[in-house]
């Protein structure tokens, strides 16, 4: 005899709808890594290539006369083209192959922190509806901006920047270079679908507990400060925390759902291109010395001056 005949009931209810879920946020999750891996694979290929030939080196020297004019050594420009063009992990292994002050690591780290991935990351946010090429430009001034910045208001560091060395290995051949490539994108690509797939999944959990209005609520006055709407709480936690490219990946899934239109995921992006993935990126660099406060500071102050500054702009406009 069951004793707890309506407890039974109640947990296969609660069972029969978290494999619904599961089910349903599948498609939607496979359907937005194919769309991703199909921007990043080919970018991350071509800019490995250009890196091995000595293309990016190449370019960066032009940059050299003006690196100067921000308190950074000419060669810097190195470590903020690799990082524009790669990501911050690229910059800091060019930075640490460099003799550095600290001032002048944490210069270079918020400019690429502003400024990173710019190939992968712009054509991202185009599929949400933002102009790739306008955010682009954004970036890149303020990258420039935060330098100059940076270089009036920081204090004097003249500690190095250093980690823990790296192992030197011998040179590398374009079959070894292109294994490696392969296998990195093997694991990329794994992890691009597990966070998806789980993100869709928490979505639609949050949506069905009703954490979705309770997450939103306390965080309205905040979105409000940076210019924001207000029912984008849920794309700025996601996007401060994993990022651009995951951020577009919920922008996505509740755009065709209608849960939010294109214009405010259109606003929210102009916010995440100074300020996302918080969390990964000031570790990336914190660990090796730069300043978080620095680093986290810096960000928001652009993301709070270029949204507002849109916004002044619009209404001169009307």
């Amino acid at each position: 005899m069951n004793l707890f005949p309506h407890t039974q009931t109640h947990l296969q209810s609660w069972l029969i709808r978290i494999l619904r879920i599961l089910r349903k946020a599948l498609y939607p999750s496979v359907k937005t890594t194919l769309w991703l891996l199909r921007i990043m694979l080919p970018v991350s290929l071509l800019v490995t290539i250009l890196q091995y030939f000595g293309v990016i080196a190449w370019i960066a020297q032009y940059l050299n006369p003006v690196f100067q004019y921000m308190g950074l050594p000419g060669a810097s420009a190195i470590a903020f083209v690799t990082g524009a063009s790669v990501t911050t992990y690229a910059c800091l292994a060019v930075m640490l192959s460099m003799q550095l002050t600290m001032r002048e690591a944490t210069i270079i780290a918020i400019m690429v922190l502003i400024c990173h991935a710019l190939p992968m990351e712009c054509a991202v946010v185009k599929r949400v509806g933002s102009n790739p090429w306008r955010m682009a430009a954004l970036r890149i001034g303020a990258a420039f901006l935060a330098a100059f910045y940076l270089n009036a208001v920081l204090p004097d560091m003249p500690q190095p920047f250093s980690m823990q060395p790296t192992m030197a290995g011998g040179e590398t051949t374009i079959m070894q270079l292109a294994e490696q490539w392969a296998w990195s994108s093997l694991r990329l690509s794994l992890m691009i679908f597990g966070i998806i797939y789980a993100l869709m999944v928490i979505q639609r959990v949050f949506e069905r507990l009703g954490i979705m209005t309770l997450l939103t609520r306390p965080l309205r006055p905040l979105m409000r400060f940076f210019g924001l709407p207000e029912n984008s709480s849920y794309l700025w936690l996601v996007g401060n925390v994993l990022g651009i490219s995951y951020g577009s990946a919920a922008m996505i899934d509740l755009e065709e759902r209608g849960q939010i239109t294109r214009e405010e995921a259109n606003e929210v992006n102009y916010h995440l291109i100074m300020n996302h993935s918080m969390l990964e990126d000031t570790l990336v660099f914190a660990t090796a010395g730069v300043s978080a406060l620095w680093i986290l500071s810096t960000r928001m102050l652009f993301a709070f001056l270029l949204v507002w500054g849109r916004r002044g702009v619009k209404w001169l406009k009307k």
